[in-house]
């Protein structure tokens, strides 16, 4: 095991060379009075059984380890899915929304902004905010908010505002860069859920501290059906980051597993329509940290594209940057129309309809060499409900 564990960033909040915050005065006083709050209020024992309560009662976990039979046979390995499709409200977002409003109530908070690309982050967010009887503004790109209306509207069924982001590329960047306006406008009463490992210390610890419930299901899951909780390969899509970070948490220092992160990788990694950070990007700062980023020469940010509006971000989560900076993860990419092939094969071997995101996850299946004794653990990030205007898309230019 490494002397220091990748699980944890420094005081500071690095991961190696990444992390930090670096932030407007305006927002010192929020971002340290999280920085020196976050760790002791999400240990306290009255949080921990709130919390553990509500992921039991409300969001239905643990979620399952599914031993997927023909897609196993597919793929001549042992394939099993971490379905947190099954979570309430259709994906993983909602482990570090719970977390977050009950941080939030602690320290005072009595509004509540957000920012979402896929919407699957706005829809977890208003939903713990009706729960709590807590204000919600979600910030959501224009672009992103036409190719994703079953969210929008599931969102203003919870009595959330949705604030459309109209500058730049209209998709999450844009959406993040409202709520951080927002936020320093507003910073005494609000409270900022990112939904991502991304954005100033302690953000990136914070969320993959929530999201790490992923990880550690899998591990006594993976024992109780193969007798060992080590998989040899994790699986996730990453944009920002967070369903890999939960998926991977509890393996960091466990090096016998392999780590593989799936970026978007467009229209192809050199099309200029990509998404693929770790392919494309140099360090640079981006909403409020050090990372990977996908910039001109002069630090311009480069708009990212991908059919899934949940991979459409220029960055990548300082603790990726880290593991792939160090070697620790193996970082490749899926372009649209491989993500695409994917979400089929998938929902016509397994009778589940993957979200576009995770659909990234699965098309690396094909380019992994896995031995017919690998145990391989693919984190299913999101359902495709979100997603079925654009399949039905690509069905009808097939004429099926």
């Amino acid at each position: 095991m490494p002397t220091t564990s990748y699980q944890t960033p420094s005081p500071q909040g690095y991961y190696g060379k990444f992390g930090g915050a670096f932030i407007p005065e305006m927002l010192h006083p929020n971002v340290e009075e999280l920085q020196q709050r976050y760790l002791e209020i999400m240990q306290e024992p009255g949080f921990q059984l709130e919390f553990r309560d509500l992921l039991r009662d409300y969001v239905g976990r643990p979620t399952p380890l599914y031993y997927a039979k023909r897609l196993s046979e597919q793929f001549s390995t042992n394939i099993y899915l971490k379905r947190e499709d099954l979570c309430h409200t259709g994906a993983h977002k909602i482990n570090n929304t719970i977390g977050q409003i009950l941080l939030a109530l602690r320290l005072g908070k009595t509004r509540i902004i957000a920012e979402t690309g896929a919407g699957q982050h706005g829809v977890a967010t208003a939903t713990v905010c009706a729960l709590k009887g807590i204000e919600c503004i979600v910030y959501m790109g224009e672009k992103d908010i036409e190719r994703q209306a079953p969210n929008v509207a599931r969102m203003r069924m919870l009595g959330a505002k949705v604030v459309p982001a109209t500058s730049g590329s209209k998709t999450l960047k844009d959406a993040t860069n409202e709520a951080i306006r927002d936020w320093i406008n507003n910073p005494k009463d609000t409270h900022y859920i990112i939904g991502s490992v991304v954005g100033p210390h302690p953000y990136p610890d914070m969320v993959a501290r929530f999201q790490s419930v992923i990880s550690e299901e899998t591990r006594w899951q993976l024992k109780e059906k193969t007798g060992s909780e080590l998989p040899t390969h994790v699986i996730a899509c990453v944009g920002g980051g967070s369903n890999a970070a939960g998926a991977f948490y509890h393996y960091l220092d466990e090096l016998s597993v392999q780590l593989v992160a799936v970026e978007a990788a467009g229209h192809g990694v050199n099309s200029g329509l990509s998404a693929a950070t770790t392919a494309l990007g140099k360090p640079g700062i981006l909403h409020g940290s050090k990372s990977l980023l996908m910039q001109t020469e002069d630090g311009q940010v480069i708009e990212p594209h991908s059919i899934s509006a949940g991979l459409d971000y220029p960055g990548i989560g300082p603790l990726h940057a880290h593991l792939f900076d160090s070697g620790r993860g193996h970082f490749m990419s899926a372009t649209d129309e491989e993500a695409m092939r994917a979400a089929f094969e998938v929902a016509r071997l397994e009778g589940i309809i993957p979200a576009l995101e995770t659909a990234h996850a699965f098309a690396a299946l094909n380019r992994l060499e896995l031995k017919p004794t690998d145990q391989v653990v693919l984190c299913l990030s999101g359902r495709g409900d979100k997603d079925l205007a654009t399949y039905m898309k690509q069905m009808e230019m097939l004429g099926e």
